[in-house]
């Protein structure tokens, strides 16, 4: 790999991170056992300064409970792969016509099916559409409840016994806390996140109708590498009791000849024993302990591989708790941090929309 040199300032920027809130940091006892290896991928030429915009601290949400891992309204959340969209607030959506909704998504999805607007294996078959309210996710009296649509068809090979088979599903969720309800005007529903499984013909259909049916507008919701870098520390720290995969990083290097992907590993307790020797504050994170964090690995990276990770796009991070990648796509591995990682998603979401 053909990579520019650059004026090697980490004797410099040691002095200037060593002291987080006039905290000192003992990095001495982390031990990177870190792996790297690259790859060819898409890349983005976009540069800049990794922390130039982003909020000065953020508060660690106090979840008043715990999801259960076996809650079957949980458990289908966990480790699939979800497609992130930001919607404006839903102009007079009720919770008590959930049905009726399903019945006039229903009919309008076969009224598609009749202009062959979807192409299936099984074009008889008709689909079916269920509302639901996740009840599991409501946090505070006052918080909107999540929203579930799924989509069910039944497949020809299919026992009568057996269920319908789930092909689509999607669901609105509001993880802000009460704040955010004090800004919506009257009539107004606010579900900011919208997360999606399931085929792009479908969900094409679906927002056409949640667009015509409630006033509202849906945009991609893609994730910046400052917000990555904040889920790189958040999620670092968070207490597990089994660390199931390593802390893994990937960077998108700008390359004249080829796009070039730098995978960068560090075991998860090594990763969190840094975060906690630069956190400050328990329940608080700020802008300048993320910073450190991530020059930390940069660093580190370089005295071993020679290679300036600051000049490259942070493009997806995966820890225990989740993997998100900067196109919109996450996948959530652990059902106690559930909340937690939709209250940041949220948070992006609404920034967006604003």
């Amino acid at each position: 790999m053909a990579q520019a040199e650059q004026p090697d300032t980490s004797s410099s920027d040691s002095r200037r991170v060593t002291s987080v809130r006039r905290k000192t940091i003992d990095r001495g006892g982390v031990n990177f056992n870190s792996t790297a290896h690259l790859s060819r991928g898409t890349v983005s030429l976009r540069r800049g300064n990794l922390f130039g915009q982003m909020p000065a601290k953020r508060m660690v949400s106090q979840i008043p409970h715990l999801p259960a891992k076996d809650d079957p309204q949980i458990g289908f959340l966990l480790s699939k792969q979800w497609t992130l969209y930001s919607v404006t607030p839903l102009y007079k959506f009720s919770y008590g016509q959930l049905q009726a909704y399903s019945r006039q998504l229903s009919l309008f999805i076969a009224a598609e099916k009749q202009k062959n607007l979807v192409m299936e294996a099984e074009p008889d078959l008709p689909y079916k559409v269920k509302f639901s309210s996740l009840s599991a996710l409501k946090m505070t009296e006052r918080e909107q409840a999540s929203v579930l649509i799924q989509i069910t068809q039944r497949s020809q090979v299919t026992a009568e016994n057996e269920d319908d088979r789930v092909v689509w599903m999607g669901w609105f969720c509001c993880a802000c806390g009460d704040d955010i309800l004090e800004t919506v005007m009257e009539d107004f529903t606010c579900l900011p996140l919208f997360l999606v499984n399931g085929a792009k013909a479908l969900l094409d259909i679906v927002k056409t109708w949640l667009q015509q049916m409630f006033d509202c507008c849906f945009s991609p919701l893609q994730i910046s590498p400052i917000s990555l870098a904040w889920m790189a520390a958040m999620w670092s720290g968070c207490n597990m009791d089994k660390f199931t995969v390593a802390t893994e990083l990937t960077f998108s290097a700008p390359c004249p000849t080829y796009p070039l992907d730098i995978s960068y590993a560090i075991h998860p307790e090594d990763a969190k024993a840094l975060w906690d020797s630069i956190q400050s504050t328990e329940g608080e994170i700020r802008q300048e302990e993320v910073e450190l964090f991530m020059e930390c690995l940069y660093n580190h990276f370089h005295r071993h591989f020679k290679i300036h990770l600051s000049a490259t796009r942070l493009v997806k991070v995966s820890t225990s708790v989740a993997c998100a990648h900067s196109t919109g796509k996450i996948k959530i591995f652990h059902a106690q941090y559930l909340t937690r990682v939709l209250f940041l998603l949220t948070e992006l979401a609404v920034s967006k929309i604003l």
